[in-house]
């Protein structure tokens, strides 16, 4: 089974789950994942979370169901998973910018969310430049913090942490321990059942000792499929990632190891239109 047959498994079961409950490590297995690794990759792809996805969709489902039949709000809000009428009015509001009640008033504008598929489509992009590198294991050091994936929350902390990591000074007492790799963003410590991983700001251990208040880890030794990203953050590396979720792994004969992942910040600014670094992925042969 390949990765678009699993991913369009894992969107069938979402789609028919949008009425009651829904269970995300269902739709992660159907799709032979974990549910981390699920929720991340559906985030690269789309551009939406799942909770994101499965909440317009229901919303979608629950404006045509008002607008068409005569069914009661608090039936309806009960059919597509929320517990009250309240809630589900305020999301209903939040994503048609009316209330549910007033659907069946003329020339009331709805909005639809589509049902997605996976494709790959032949668009004649640039080609995606990729090398394998094996590596020893090595160890980090740095700043690190939990951060959970439940609601996409991992794409609001992260770039939070980097903020208040540069802020308070952290970010530059890090950076000056940097060797030659230069800086690095490292997600780790997948735990499936909590949803949740531990993202370092960290660098390669130097030689001597190590500052008070920085974590070590190691690295395990693995092969890595290495991408540059050329241009300003955090726009481009976005990119890279996306790319390599969409194009580059059903392309290839190559899935996700379980081993943390890596993007290396080399000195520059950040910011500017050639700034080039390189997103790691662990990798194993299918």
């Amino acid at each position: 089974m390949d990765w678009l047959e699993r991913m369009n498994r894992a969107l069938d079961y979402m789609e028919g789950h949008l009425e009651g409950e829904f269970d995300v490590d269902a739709a992660a297995r159907a799709a032979c994942s974990s549910g981390f690794h699920f929720q991340r990759l559906f985030h690269v792809v789309t551009g939406v979370t799942v909770s994101e996805y499965m909440r317009r969709r229901r919303l979608t489902l629950a404006a045509q169901e008002l607008a068409s039949a005569r069914s009661r709000v608090i039936d309806t809000a009960l059919k597509y998973g929320y517990d009250t009428p309240e809630s589900f009015s305020k999301a209903f509001r939040k994503m048609h910018g009316v209330s549910p009640s007033s659907v069946r008033t003329a020339n009331v504008r709805l909005k639809a969310f589509p049902r997605l598929s996976f494709q790959i489509y032949l668009k004649g992009e640039k080609d995606m430049d990729y090398r394998i590198l094996e590596k020893k294991a090595f160890r980090v050091v740095g700043k690190s913090i939990r951060v959970s994936c439940r609601d996409g929350e991992n794409f609001r902390r992260v770039p939070q942490f980097w903020r208040e990591s540069e802020k308070d000074g952290t970010a530059g007492r890090i950076g000056a321990l940097a060797g030659p790799m230069g800086m690095f963003g490292i997600c780790m410590e997948f735990n499936q059942p909590q949803e949740e991983f531990t993202y370092m700001i960290g660098v390669e251990k130097p030689n001597g000792t190590v500052p008070a208040g920085l974590v070590e880890k190691e690295i395990p030794a693995a092969s890595w499929a290495v991408f540059d990203s050329v241009g300003p953050m955090p726009g481009a590396v976005q990119e890279v990632w996306k790319r390599v979720f969409s194009e580059w792994f059903p392309a290839t004969g190559y899935e996700h190891a379980d081993a943390p992942e890596l993007e290396i910040y080399p000195a520059g600014n950040t910011g500017d239109a050639d700034y080039r670094c390189e997103v790691w992925i662990p990798i194993i042969k299918k």
